[in-house]
């Protein structure tokens, strides 16, 4: 176990502005006489700890990730296509600083929600806000607001987070109502905070999630526009777990019914 650091590492202008970021006003009034105290730099640490754990608690709340396998689970040998070391390289969130987008494309079942939350989960415990939703909800909610007033305000929900992780584009139709209020989001996030989006189509085949929307140009060029394209191929993963699954089911049913006949 280390020792707690001593206060000699500590000036007074120093300990007085930690005291002041902690909200600690009453040991403020006196810190030139706890200076010398031998607890106090360990009272500082503690609460410096405490802040933290706070902070980290109400930003992963407020991500709404949910339940979510470790990327120490991820089968890196399951999709026949899957460029591990750039995926390995987003976990360095420099995406985050270059505010570059990351799209993650592929069929079912090859792990890009997987990918997505543990990406977000990343950025949050490394300091950033994140949020994170499911394509069809963030629209309906939009779409749901009834009065412009409440549409910039329900926007910001979506906006103002250092991380936006999108889930499923592709796996619903929606009206050009709803791709002017996607575009909209993006747009507001532009060059300045990224967007980590996954999609089952290639952005060819969006015509079909959007059909009418007149934006989808230019909201895949605003997407696309230095994003990370990370490309998944293969069957779904799901799927081989509920052959194996019912394969394993079967053999324990074969000898009671031997027995039976």
């Amino acid at each position: 176990m280390n020792a707690p650091t001593t206060t000699t590492n500590l000036t007074l202008e120093a300990a007085r502005q930690r005291l002041r970021q902690l909200g600690l006003y009453g040991l403020l009034a006196q810190a030139e006489a706890l200076m010398h105290e031998p607890w106090f730099t360990r009272v500082l640490e503690i609460e410096d700890a405490e802040r933290a754990h706070r902070s980290r608690k109400r930003r992963l709340d407020d991500t709404r990730l949910g339940a979510f396998k470790p990327i120490a689970d991820f089968d890196w040998a399951w999709p026949q296509k899957c460029d591990r070391s750039l995926i390995e390289e987003l976990f360095s969130l420099a995406f985050i600083e270059e505010a570059a987008n990351v799209v993650l494309i592929g069929a079912n079942g090859l792990g890009k929600t997987m990918l997505l939350k543990n990406l977000a989960h990343q950025a949050v415990l490394q300091g950033h806000t994140a949020r994170s939703t499911l394509a069809s909800d963030m629209l309906h909610d939009l779409a749901a607001q009834d009065s412009t007033a409440a549409l910039a305000r329900r926007l910001r929900r979506y906006t103002s987070p250092t991380l936006l992780a999108i889930d499923e584009v592709g796996y619903l139709s929606y009206d050009a109502r709803y791709a002017d209020l996607l575009f909209e989001g993006v747009t507001r996030r532009y060059q300045t905070r990224p967007i980590l989006l996954t999609t089952n189509k290639v952005f060819g085949e969006w015509n079909q999630v959007f059909p009418n929307a007149a934006c989808v140009v230019t909201l895949i060029d605003r997407l696309m526009h230095r994003a990370e394209i990370v490309a998944l191929e293969g069957e779904s993963y799901r799927l081989k777990e509920a052959k194996e699954r019912a394969q394993r089911k079967a053999k324990s049913r074969t000898p009671t019914a031997r027995k039976q006949r």
